[in-house]
């Protein structure tokens, strides 16, 4: 298989302000938020990385992303650097995160032309994409439509075709079903099983179980910034479903840290 993906012991940290220190009862002014991690993601598959809220999953994601600069460490995608060259990377990759925010006095025509025009796709192939996604996420009758005025659930369809617009072979998702109904999480989940068909790599973040059970090939279990286990959904789940297994592994972290 190729290797599309390469996260070679990533760490990042933050600052803990006062404020923060009081809140979480803590004295330490410094967040390692993620520590030596590493992974491999290989074209036409999907990875999902798995772990509770705070874990980490994020912040790796946004690194990845070049959203973030790692403390330490770098991400290949498709063999250039995200440290290095970062301009480069974000014309190989889509990403979308929840916390991506539309500009709301825009529709979504407009902005698919604007980031299309953005990532220097033609505006015939442009014309073409914008038809198959909308038709496909029912946004069609909405394009004309401000971004204010459109369903929470319209607007994360939105949001997703804007993040492929320029038809990425790398793609990255942060929840990417997290707030929605079950009738437009079943539409992404589905889309997201046909850009693995077109041969497209994947990476999902979620702490939502069924989620990765049905599209994951592989998982990363992230806890406390650092991958505890990285192996195939098959093998992690031989003798146990994902969520008595995840469960076992978060009982057995959690005991070691009370035993320092």
């Amino acid at each position: 298989m190729k290797e599309l993906l390469q996260v070679q012991n990533l760490k990042k940290t933050f600052k803990v302000s006062a404020k923060q220190q009081k809140v979480q009862k803590t004295k330490e002014r410094i967040k390692v938020a993620v520590e030596q991690l590493s992974f491999t993601a290989y074209e036409g598959e999907v990875f999902g990385l798995l772990g509770p809220n705070g874990a980490g999953k994020t912040t790796t994601l946004r690194m990845m992303a070049t959203l973030l600069k790692p403390d330490e460490g770098d991400v290949l995608v498709a063999g250039t650097s995200v440290v290095k060259n970062p301009d480069v990377v974000r014309g190989k990759i889509g990403f979308l995160t929840s916390e991506l925010k539309l500009e709301e006095f825009f529709t979504p025509n407009y902005l698919f032309d604007f980031f299309s025009e953005l990532y220097g796709v033609d505006k015939e192939t442009t014309a073409k994409r914008k038809k198959e996604l909308f038709d496909k996420f029912e946004i069609s009758k909405f394009a004309e439509v401000k971004v204010a005025d459109l369903s929470t659930g319209m607007k994360q369809k939105v949001s997703l075709v804007i993040s492929i617009v320029h038809d990425p072979d790398i793609i990255i998702f942060d929840e990417p079903t997290n707030g929605l109904d079950v009738l437009t999480a079943k539409v992404v989940t589905d889309f997201l099983l046909e850009l693995k068909e077109q041969g497209k790599t994947i990476i999902v973040s979620t702490h939502i179980f069924s989620l990765i059970e049905k599209i994951c090939d592989r998982v990363g279990i992230i806890i406390d910034g650092t991958m505890v286990v990285c192996d195939t959904l098959e093998n992690i789940t031989a003798e146990k479903c994902l969520e008595e297994k995840f469960f076992d592994i978060y009982a057995e972290r959690a005991g070691e840290s009370n035993e320092k």
